[in-house]
């Protein structure tokens, strides 16, 4: 017989039927009822042993974390909390577990302490519940793009470029680190690298992407990238994964655009499609907000804040109009601000984008026209700006909880301009001679932004530290599993 997933049986609209299914065990009460998970859904279902029919070595193999496969009618439960269960007739141990040394007991463990047994801790229900959720979003991402016609592409994870220029990036080398080769002048020599180059992790697939969408229309990437920043704070991550649309034609109006339609999409779809898991999750933080201080409790649960953002317009809000908003601050004037706000030019920290956010403008907010002299090479430099006061058409989205969610910006189109932008950065005009052909041949205004996947995870999930909703994380000084 064919075994059923628990979801399925859940579900299901007729009793009496023979069924099979196999799971973990979550618990094993009174010798008799198990609780059964497979993974396919947050709740378990029950199934209820004949223990005076079964031999006692078999009894005491259903531990905690045992792998089971049980056959047995399935029937309506008669006791709460849940629908159906299984009345098994045969039961089978696929595989032990001893259970006093299984480290995922059914107790409450600390997130310190799942995230050092990542392998085991996806078999939690909050894990387990992320994880689903991370999956539904992953594939409302393609989703989403696929049915408005955009091209998925694969943009390279080892490059020649950085797209940041922020200079904290991974090596990819094949050189011995005893007797490395070295030039005249002591340097290493790359020539005889494995690439015959310099080269590097990607912490972008954008301006692979410029090029594509230059050809294609409208593309997006989906990928790894990859940043050496040593930042060990619940926000970074040294591995994590990018969505980066780019889309021909499109100027910074269009890009706003895109990126709230995006975002709300894929919230709703989550929300459609990860009922049972979301509610879970909402309870969890919950029950997690009891002991914080009320000033530190969000101001509305889980689900109330998904929907607040699929109901309510995103705020658009210049950078300029937002350092008067911060600089005239309450939080600013009584010095309560880590990075007090003093004048135009500087660079928003997260505490500035949660205070506009969550305090200011009680809704999400798309900050815009932001300094050149803070911002990338690549973002287009407005017309008509006061000299010293150059701003660019970058956008970021900013979140409740999270702060920067999105950042993007309409791409420098013009080559004189952007010539005279790297030059004054002394970026490499030959290293990047291929991105400049763009605008050599058949330039056009073109826009595109980047989401990091985990910080939507994160806040759809309502957890707190980004190492809660990759797989494996690997931050500074972790690369375990």
């Amino acid at each position: 017989m064919k075994h059923t997933k628990v979801k399925d049986l859940l579900n299901s609209t007729t009793t009496l039927q023979e069924v099979n299914a196999k799971g973990w065990v979550r618990t094993f009460r009174n010798n008799q009822f198990i609780a059964l998970n497979d993974g396919s859904t947050i709740n378990n279902i029950q199934c209820v042993v004949d223990f005076e029919n079964t031999p006692e070595e078999t009894l005491k193999r259903i531990t905690t974390g045992a792998a089971v496969s049980v056959f047995g009618t399935l029937v309506e439960s008669k006791g709460a909390g849940q629908k159906y269960e299984i009345q098994v007739n045969k039961l089978e141990i696929l595989g032990d577990s001893d259970a006093e040394k299984f480290p995922m007991q059914p107790k409450k463990h600390s997130l310190e302490f799942l995230r050092e047994n990542a392998h085991l801790r996806v078999r939690t229900n909050a894990f387990g519940a992320i994880m689903r959720v991370r999956s539904v979003l992953s594939f409302a991402v393609h989703n989403y793009f696929q049915q408005k016609g955009f091209v998925y592409v694969n943009t390279p994870i080892i490059t020649g470029s950085d797209a940041e220029g922020a200079g904290e990036m991974f090596k990819v080398t094949a050189l011995p680190f005893d007797n490395t080769p070295r030039t005249e002048d002591g340097k290493v020599n790359y020539k005889e690298d494995f690439f015959g180059k310099e080269t590097n992790l990607t912490v972008s697939g954008q301006l692979e992407g410029e090029t594509f969408a230059m050809a294609l229309g409208q593309i997006y990437t989906f990928g790894p990238t990859f940043r050496a920043e040593n930042s060990n704070t619940s926000r970074h991550l040294a591995e994590f994964w990018m969505i980066e649309p780019e889309v021909a034609f499109n100027d910074l109006d269009d890009n706003m655009d895109l990126a709230e339609d995006f975002i709300q999409y894929v919230i709703k779809y989550a929300l459609d499609n990860c009922k049972d898991d979301l509610k879970f999750l909402e309870g969890r933080l919950l029950e997690e907000e009891k002991s914080k201080p009320q000033a530190e409790r969000s101001e509305m649960a889980l689900l109330e804040k998904l929907n607040f953002v699929l109901e309510n317009n995103f705020k658009r809000v210049s950078y300029t109009e937002a350092i008067d908003i911060l600089r005239d601050s309450t939080p600013n004037k009584k010095k309560k601000f880590s990075y007090l706000i003093n004048e135009w030019g500087a660079d928003l920290q997260s505490e500035h984008e949660r205070y506009l956010v969550e305090k200011h403008f009680k809704c999400p907010v798309i900050l815009y026209d932001y300094p050149a002299n803070i911002k990338a090479f690549y973002m287009r430099l407005n017309d008509n700006t006061e000299p010293g006061k150059e701003t660019v058409r970058a956008m970021d989205i900013l979140f409740p909880g999270i702060g920067e969610i999105v950042g993007g910006s309409e791409r420098e189109e013009r080559y004189d301009v952007l010539i005279e932008k790297m030059k004054a950065l002394e970026i490499d005009e030959e290293e990047l001679s291929w991105y400049l052909d763009t605008r050599r041949f058949g330039s056009a205004t073109h826009a595109g932004f980047g989401l990091g996947f985990e910080r939507l995870v994160l806040f759809v999930t309502g957890m707190t530290n980004i190492r809660d909703v990759i797989p494996f994380p690997r931050t500074p000084g972790n690369a375990e599993f």
